[in-house]
Parts: structure tokens; C-alpha cells; sequence
């Protein structure tokens, strides 16, 4: 298994790179229904889903298959993705407090 920082790749003699299970450490259902639901919705994949082994480890078990990107490729854009909406969320948050600020 390849390990670099949070994330692990689970090696598999029959795998190439449009079908990968990764490891996603310290991670939980937050990370792993988001990125989830990012991956579903790119029409490259023809499946995602994620799994927890067992309540007490702080791992995330994500498999992802691809028609032909591969599956990094689709994982790092839904992680984009992820950022995307995150930014967009804070910023309306600053819009509306600002907004809230000076109608006082």
C-alpha cells in the first residue's frame, strides 16, 4: 500500500488506474459523503462509494471507478469541487454579515 500523508493506495494486482480503492486516514462520514457525492455526480464515473471498517478507526475506505480518467484525476477534481463550494459558502456568509453589519 502506497501511503502518502492522509491518503494510502490499496495495491491490487488486477487493478489499473480507472478502478482504485484508496485509504483516506483521520478521516470520517464528513469527508467521505462529500466526496462521495462530488465523484457521482461527474459523469467520468461509473461508481463511487466509501465505507467506514469499523467504528473505532479513523479511516475511510473510498472506492472509485472510472469509464477512462483515471481515478486520481477524478478524485482531485471532485476534491476541487469540494473547495469550490466551500469558498462560495464562506463568501456568502461574508456577504450576508456584512449586509446584516450595515442595515443596523
Amino acid at each position: 500500500m502506497d501511503h502518502v500523508g492522509k491518503l494510502s493506495i490499496v495495491d491490487n494486482e488486477d487493478q489499473d488506474d480507472t478502478c482504485t480503492t484508496l485509504v483516506l486516514h483521520e478521516e470520517d462520514h464528513t469527508l467521505g459523503n462529500v466526496l462521495r457525492h462530488m465523484l457521482v455526480k461527474n459523469p467520468d464515473v461509473e461508481f463511487a462509494g466509501y465505507s467506514i471498517p469499523h467504528p473505532s478507526e479513523q479511516k475511510i475506505n473510498l472506492r472509485i471507478q472510472t469509464h477512462e480518467t483515471p481515478c486520481l484525476t477524478v478524485l482531485y477534481r471532485a476534491l476541487d469541487d469540494v473547495t469550490d463550494v466551500c469558498d462560495h459558502i464562506l463568501s456568502e456568509i461574508d456577504r450576508a454579515e456584512r449586509e446584516f453589519s450595515d442595515n443596523k
